[in-house]
């Protein structure tokens, strides 16, 4: 009987397409430490690594029957491997950009949500803080921030002079300034400006 591990690397690969498990665990032995250091250094993962080198030799013996290496075994392996660490580097590159679009979309959903709930809630505190007004003064104010009428139109429609209608919607802007905390009342002004 003859020792694997005296074999040369083309004795090991005719011997591995006989189905030789000794040659097979021969060439585990020589050549699946320095594939996993070198996957590991590209990786940058050991888990990785040993996953990349693990999977080449369960290929080797799956496709055992069907191999063909021109050169040497060792060219031929780390040949192999090098396009394993592409592919591996792909995919996590792929579900990382991935991962981050996903979160990115849950943070603007979770964040335009909060904002439609701040912003509905807001509005609920205006219109209280609104109602505490006299009927004119709410009038205008409504006429002007949520018609989005001019002073002059508002005058001429309620027949009143434009410096009554100003002073009008500064009592009502006045009113919510001090109802409204300080925090709502920011975020009442941001929304107003913007609207």
């Amino acid at each position: 009987m003859y020792s694997t591990q005296t074999l040369s690397d083309n004795e090991l690969i005719d011997l591995l397409k006989e189905d030789n498990q000794s040659a097979f665990a021969a060439i585990y032995q020589r050549y699946a430490e320095s594939l996993a250091g070198f996957a590991s250094s590209k990786l940058y993962n050991l888990d990785d690594a040993r996953d990349v080198s693990h999977d080449l030799f369960v290929r080797l013996w799956e496709d055992r029957h069907k191999l063909v290496i021109t050169g040497n075994l060792q060219s031929y392996l780390f040949a192999a491997i090098r396009y394993r660490i592409i592919d591996k580097i792909r995919r996590n590159i792929t579900r990382q950009e991935y991962s981050a679009m996903r979160q990115s979309l849950e943070e603007s959903y979770d964040a335009s949500l909060e904002q439609q709930l701040d912003a509905k809630e807001l509005q609920q505190s205006v219109n209280l803080a609104l109602e505490e007004l006299p009927t004119k003064t709410r009038q205008i104010y409504q006429m002007s921030r949520v018609e989005h009428q001019t002073v002059a139109e508002i005058a001429g429609q309620l027949d009143l002079s434009e410096q009554t209608v100003k002073n009008q919607l500064t009592i009502a802007l006045n009113h919510l300034r001090k109802t409204l905390s300080r925090p709502a009342m920011i975020s009442f002004l941001i929304w107003w400006w913007l609207k």
